[in-house]
């Protein structure tokens, strides 16, 4: 079996979403009108605390793909102030939406038990405005959404290989700066965060074999499983990563800013940044590697994502274990890609017809499921009903 990224095709049915003029599309996709179609034509599940569940009318699989997104259009019209990421969100909104996350990675793993049939992963990216301001295309600022997908392993195996040098492919050891100046700083960081449910993977123990990805990440087993994801605490340190995470970046980028700059104001670990980074001198002498280059490649410096960006999942590997990962968003990666799993999306109605049945049965499935856990009520569109 030759291994690498894997390059496969998903048909997707038009949307019939016209742009105003004078708007661009990613401006006009964070938009009210746009949330309100997820709602009208795609949604299946909405709930008191804000939280809707969707298809994906434009998906990475047809085998399974569902998200669910803090729909926060209409209360909080600033994007600039909607939540982007889990530790902005409210205690119970997000008590919510863990139990949501839970049930349907819990459907997901049922319904594909065999890790040699099916890649599994739920996983979320930073949505701030960390794009340069100025780049054309790039994604607006929208809400806080997790993604759930399933792909057949068949359909990966004999799709054709991805290229290696697609910048959006989330290469550790070429595209993460992180990863490629600051390994061994990274991972003692990590190191020294309060976890008991999460443990350390072994080097090479986490990667889906077909692909060779994630590359050079730092990762953890769930110890216990998926009944550990029905465990409060294992949601806390779900989220201690992304806190630490988010002490890194923006102690390291603040130091690129700045020379000598002082620890950023709300840190999470701060007794851990302090010891752990702004004491050591490859970190530093890293920050002023970035920072001359900042200053004499005006082109370097505007690609700098100076806000934490990130992409943090939970996925099944090889051998049936969940694990998790994190990964510095330098590039603008989907999030399958941090696996290895490079998605072009073509529109094809017919294709996307033949598969679409199936599809909405399991999404009809994990609806009833979360309704019987008084997780919210089933949305009825022109498509569906409530059954």
């Amino acid at each position: 079996m030759q291994v690498g990224p894997r390059e496969i095709t998903n048909p997707f049915r038009p949307i019939p979403l016209e742009v105003p003029e004078g708007m661009k599309p990613n401006e006009f996709f964070n938009s009210t009108e746009n949330l309100n179609d997820l709602t009208d034509n795609n949604g299946l599940l909405k709930n008191p605390e804000g939280l809707l569940l969707y298809r994906k009318a434009i998906a990475h699989s047809n085998e399974f793909d569902t998200s669910i997104i803090y729909n926060t259009a209409r209360s909080i019209l600033d994007p600039l102030g909607r939540p982007a990421r889990r530790t902005q969100v409210p205690d119970n909104v997000k008590n919510v939406w863990n139990r949501m996350n839970e049930v349907i990675i819990s459907y997901m793993l049922e319904r594909y038990p065999d890790p040699d049939q099916a890649l599994v992963l739920s996983g979320e990216a930073s949505l701030d405005a960390t794009w340069p301001l100025t780049s054309p295309g790039v994604p607006s600022i929208r809400m806080l959404h997790n993604h759930f997908i399933v792909f057949d392993k068949t359909q990966l195996r004999e799709a054709n290989m991805a290229d290696p040098e697609n910048p959006n492919l989330t290469d550790g050891g070429q595209n993460s700066l992180f990863q490629a100046y600051m390994r061994d700083v990274y991972l003692d960081f990590f190191a020294g965060l309060d976890l008991e449910i999460l443990k350390t993977c072994e080097h090479g123990s986490c990667k889906i074999a077909l692909t060779g990805y994630p590359q050079g990440l730092p990762s953890w087993e769930v110890q216990g499983g998926v009944e550990s994801l029905k465990k409060v605490r294992f949601w806390k340190e779900y989220d201690t990563i992304l806190k630490g995470f988010i002490d890194f970046y923006r102690t390291f980028f603040g130091q690129v800013s700045t020379r000598n700059a002082p620890m950023p104001r709300d840190i999470y670990f701060p007794d851990l940044v302090e010891d752990k980074l702004l004491f050591n001198g490859n970190f530093l002498k890293t920050a002023k590697m970035v920072r001359d280059h900042c200053i004499r490649d005006a082109r370097y410096a505007n690609a700098i994502r100076w806000q934490p960006a990130f992409k943090q999942l939970i996925y099944r590997n090889d051998t049936g274990k969940l694990i998790v990962t994190i990964s510095q968003n330098s590039i603008g990666n989907a999030i399958t890609e941090l696996l290895g799993v490079v998605v072009k999306r073509v529109p094809d109605a017919d294709g996307y017809a033949r598969t679409e049945p199936a599809l909405l049965e399991k999404l009809f499935e994990v609806r009833r499921r979360l309704v019987d856990l008084d997780l919210g009520e089933a949305i009825a569109t022109k498509h569906w009903g409530t059954q």
